[in-house]
């Protein structure tokens, strides 16, 4: 198994990841306020520099207003 950031399926979710932060109308330098993490912490996983951590993603889609499991299922249709 490669790194998966550099996968097909890699570029799909930091592509997602940013589609449903500007479908909540956020910014990045919100999302980054509402983990109490700093602006350059978004900027990373929605670039691919970073990965997340389950965890991280949780606490991502609750800021975003939506569950884990919405997330993922959306993710998994965008992959098929």
């Amino acid at each position: 198994m490669g790194k998966s950031l550099s996968s097909s399926e890699g570029e799909r979710l930091v592509v997602l990841l940013r589609t449903v932060r500007s479908e909540a109308g956020l910014t990045q330098a919100e999302v980054a306020a509402m983990l109490d993490m700093p602006q350059s912490f978004v900027s990373k996983y929605e670039s691919g520099e970073r990965r997340l951590d389950l965890i991280e993603l949780r606490q991502i889609c609750k800021a975003l207003g939506m569950t884990l499991s919405d997330f993922v299922h959306r993710f998994e249709k965008e992959i098929s």
